[in-house]
This record gives C-alpha cells, structure tokens and sequence, in this order.
C-alpha cells in the first residue's frame, strides 16, 4: 500500500497534470487515482477523443481541438506533468504537450523510462 500524504490546511497539494494517449483510458485513471490517494490534485482527461477503435476522433475536428487546447491550459495550471507512454508510446499529440510543458517549464515525469530522450 503506498503512503497517504495527509493535507491539511497549512500545505498545499501538488497540481498534477496526466498527458497521453486516450488508448490508454484505463491507465489515466489508475494513475490518477495513486496520485490522488498521495495528496495530489489530478487533472486528467475528461472526455476519450478517439473511437473505440482508436482510427478516428469520435467528435470531429472542432471538438477535438478544442478538447487540446483546454488540455495545454491545464498544463499550464500544474506543477508537474506526467506523460504516461505506456509501453514507450507517445503519440503525436502527446508530442505537442510534451513541447510545450518543457517550454513552460514544467516538472515532467514518466510513467515508464524512456530509452533516449523525445524530440
């Protein structure tokens, strides 16, 4: 069992952002729920793009996009970002929020090491 941070009005939790495939559905939410029982404060996805079969955006364009840019501006709100490339992937998109959080110069973190650093 891992430790639980308890916080209490004198501390203030970490803002933890997730990025990564929304294939990886399942992993967002038991990531998201390790760092929430640790005293973090998780912001996630909150709607699957992708069709079941991951070959299209299930909303259209305009939603999907709008969906990514909400995503950059929670970024901005963390204080740490977590990729989660599981088993190594990191899509395009999660490419563009990689960049962007090393712009802004965000604490990044990896669910699984990566063999040489992303471009």
């Amino acid at each position: 069992m891992m430790d639980i941070e308890v916080v209490t009005k004198t501390t203030f939790p970490k803002i933890v952002c997730l990025c990564g495939s929304t294939r990886f559905w399942d992993t967002f939410h038991s990531v998201g729920w390790e760092l929430t029982l640790q005293g973090s404060i998780v912001l996630s996805i909150g709607v699957c793009t992708h069709a079941e079969d991951h070959g299209g955006e299930a909303f259209g364009e305009d939603v999907a996009a709008a969906l990514d840019e909400l995503h950059l501006r929670k970024i901005d709100l963390a204080d740490e970002v977590w990729i989660l490339n599981v088993d190594g992937y990191i899509g395009e998109s999660t490419q563009k929020e990689l960049n962007y959080a090393r712009e802004k110069k965000k604490a990044i973190l990896f669910l699984e090491s990566i063999e040489k650093e992303c471009e």
